[in-house]
C-alpha cells in the first residue's frame, strides 16, 4: 500500500511540474498576430483558465489552434463560428472580457 501511495504522490508531483509548463505554452499560443486578440486571450489565460472544467480547458486549446482571421470575425462578431463548443467558448470569453 505505502508503494502506491508513494506513486500517487510522484504522479501528483509529476502533473503539479507540468503545471507551469503547460500555462507558459498557453500564454505563448495566445500571443498572436493581431493585439486585439492578445487582450482577450492573455489575460483569460491569467484569470479564467484554471477554473474552467478539462473539457472547456481542451476546447480553448483547440479555439488557439484556429486561424487569426477566424478568430477575429468570431470575436468582432463579423461572423459566427460554426463550431458549437469553440462558439460558445468565444461567447464565454467575450462575456467575461465586457468590452
Amino acid at each position: 500500500m505505502s508503494t502506491e501511495v508513494n506513486s500517487q504522490a510522484a504522479d501528483s508531483q509529476s502533473l503539479d511540474a507540468q503545471l507551469p509548463v503547460n500555462k507558459a505554452r498557453l500564454k505563448w499560443a495566445c500571443r498572436r498576430g493581431m493585439l486585439e486578440l492578445d487582450v482577450l486571450f492573455i489575460p483569460f489565460v491569467d484569470e479564467a483558465y484554471d477554473n474552467l472544467s478539462a473539457r472547456d480547458q481542451g476546447i480553448f486549446e483547440r479555439l488557439l489552434t484556429e486561424q487569426d482571421p477566424d478568430l477575429f470575425a468570431w470575436f468582432m462578431g463579423h461572423k459566427a463560428c460554426e463550431d458549437s463548443e469553440l462558439n460558445a467558448m468565444v461567447q464565454f470569453i467575450l462575456k467575461r472580457v465586457k468590452v
